[in-house]
């Protein structure tokens, strides 16, 4: 059985003229501890996809299984419990609090696990131990990614959803968020299932699904995975 189980998914939005079938029967099988892109075009059907194995977004038809258990079966009470102890998101937008600082942000996601990681560490980890006290607007894009990632991670969570998490940042900037990413897997053992549009990051990943039209038409295995720091685009 996989770790994450994704099966006959599907998802519309809209009725009558504007009816738009978003997912149309998609199946994942995820591996606890792989890195998984979801790989398209805008409009291709994978942050809805991601949304939907975040429990944000309910599916029209099929399930999501998380270590065999169903996200559907699950009672809004529990579902909440379930999102703050296995899963945690990292967006383009960094959605930090503006008038909290680096360490407070990052307190936000602590206070959400039981198991939760030791902050100034996990800072050193990030590389924004210096900017501890500074409040978003003193900080760069990549700093301002850093600490929502801080934010995701430091509960401990089984999964890492990053929805397009470098979509914001330079060249190099981007580089190193990956990396970091990349980083957390090996150290922590999270499962990242990753949405991008950018081809080049696929080459990172130990498995890529290609979805177009709300379809995976492709998918990929990467049996020699390029490290984040050598991919280039």
């Amino acid at each position: 059985m996989s770790f994450v189980e994704i099966k006959g998914i599907k998802k519309h939005f809209g009725q009558g003229d504007s009816y738009v079938d978003a997912l149309s029967d998609v199946n994942m099988d995820i591996e606890k501890g792989q890195i998984v892109v979801l790989l398209g075009p805008s409009g291709s059907g994978k942050s809805t996809l991601l949304n939907i194995i975040g429990a944000i977004e309910d599916a029209d038809g099929g399930y999501v299984a998380i270590d065999g258990e169903k996200i559907e079966d699950m009672k809004e009470k529990r579902l909440t419990l379930y999102r703050r102890k296995h899963l945690g998101y990292v967006f383009q937008m960094y959605n930090l609090i503006p008038n909290l600082t680096v360490r407070e942000n990052i307190e936000v996601g602590a206070y959400l696990g039981k198991d939760s990681l030791n902050v100034d560490e996990l800072m050193k980890t990030l590389g924004i131990y210096e900017q501890r006290n500074k409040i978003p607007s003193q900080l760069s894009g990549g700093q301002q990614q850093r600490t929502s990632i801080g934010r995701a991670i430091v509960k401990n969570p089984d999964i890492l959803l990053c929805d397009e998490p470098t979509g914001a940042l330079d060249y190099g900037t981007s580089k190193e968020i990956l990396k970091l990413i990349e980083d957390i897997n090996k150290q922590y053992g999270s499962t990242v299932i990753m949405v991008t549009h950018n081809d080049a990051i696929k080459n990172m990943a130990d498995k890529v699904y290609k979805l177009r039209d709300g379809k995976i038409i492709k998918e990929i295995t990467n049996e020699e995975k390029i490290p984040a720091a050598e991919l280039e685009w």
